[in-house]
């Protein structure tokens, strides 16, 4: 697979990432496991050597499960993952609180002061089994932590040789130019969709001029953009989705009437809708990688499948021209 650079660093990636919440899960069995390392195997044998997780992905979990998997091969591999999200002590910003195994909820806050991360960044390189980190990114924002101060750990921690580039994720351009006044910021990791384009209007403009690289969460809408989802649906319990606007009936209806309407160009290309939809995102300005779920080897595999083939400047404009006839509820 193609590799790109990360804004400026000398760190490339893959266009297509492994995003690892999904196996962070809190309901956990032999079996999932299982599965969640045969993903990870399939994703850097064909070639995906992206990774991205975080600590609070199954509180360690995540993490834990790819340094088994990287074991022998790190150098084959780019690790992505964060840090600023506490559940072991009770300090920063309430955050939210996360049921764990039904046991009773954990509560996260956000916390980013300078000896916070590094104690989370020896903990997060015991768990992956590696002595650096490719991309250190803060998770969320910590409000009560000066931005400078956090930035000074990471700095610290690239002089260590422990972190090899600096990342942030649900910055805006505000945090963004103060995080650029104390470090090199090389990516922002934010929500980016067909139907979640609000980035585009100042973030993307900021981070294309400062050669920040844009890595995209949730591309496929929290797998609305597939075209698996009918009004009506039954969510199981504890499932967040119906309770964002995305989701409404309404919504979930104007989004398969698009998704109808450029599914002959996914047909043309032999890909299925979802393929089409990441494919389209990683074509966009200021877009370096889009992060892609899997929970195992054969999802990985129909995810690498959208960068087997291109769009040309007529069926990017023919799936903007429909989504611009897009109008949601929100």
């Amino acid at each position: 697979m193609e590799k790109r650079k990360l804004g400026n660093s000398e760190l490339m990636i893959t266009p297509i990432a492994f995003g690892a919440w999904a196996i962070g899960g809190w309901m956990w069995g032999g079996a999932e496991r299982k599965d969640a390392i045969e993903a990870l195997e399939t994703s850097i044998d064909m070639g995906m050597t992206t990774i991205d997780t975080a600590p609070a992905y199954g509180f360690g979990l995540s993490e834990e499960i790819i340094g088994e998997v990287i074991k022998g091969k790190r150098e084959k591999t780019e690790i992505l993952t964060k840090y600023g999200l506490r559940w072991d002590i009770k300090k920063g910003a309430f955050f939210f609180s996360s049921e764990n195994n039904n046991e009773k909820p954990v509560d996260i806050y956000r916390y980013a002061a300078r000896d916070s991360i590094i104690e989370e960044c020896e903990k997060s390189l015991k768990r992956l089994g590696t002595d650096y980190i490719d991309l250190y990114q803060i998770h969320w924002a910590d409000p009560t932590t000066p931005v400078d101060e956090t930035m000074e750990a990471i700095n610290r921690l690239i002089e260590q040789g422990k972190v090899r580039a600096a990342g942030v994720c649900n910055y805006d351009q505000d945090l963004l130019a103060e995080g650029i006044g104390t470090t090199h910021l090389v990516s922002n990791q934010v929500p980016y969709s067909m139907v979640r384009r609000d980035i585009e209007k100042e973030i993307v403009p900021f981070c294309v001029t400062n050669s920040i690289g844009i890595l995209a969460y949730s591309p496929l809408q929290r797998g609305l953009l597939t075209g698996k989802f009918k009004a009506g649906h039954h969510f199981n319990k504890g499932d967040s989705r119906p309770d964002t606007p995305y989701f409404r009936e309404e919504n979930i209806e104007k989004i398969n009437s698009f998704l109808e309407a450029i599914k002959p160009i996914a047909n043309a290309k032999k890909a299925t809708l979802a393929q089409l939809v990441l494919r389209w995102t990683i074509e966009q300005t200021g877009i370096t990688c889009a992060l892609a779920g899997a929970r195992n080897a054969e999802q990985v595999k129909d995810n690498i499948a959208a960068t087997g083939f291109d769009l040309d400047n007529t069926e990017i404009e023919k799936i903007n021209y429909h989504l611009d006839q897009l109008k949601l509820q929100l």
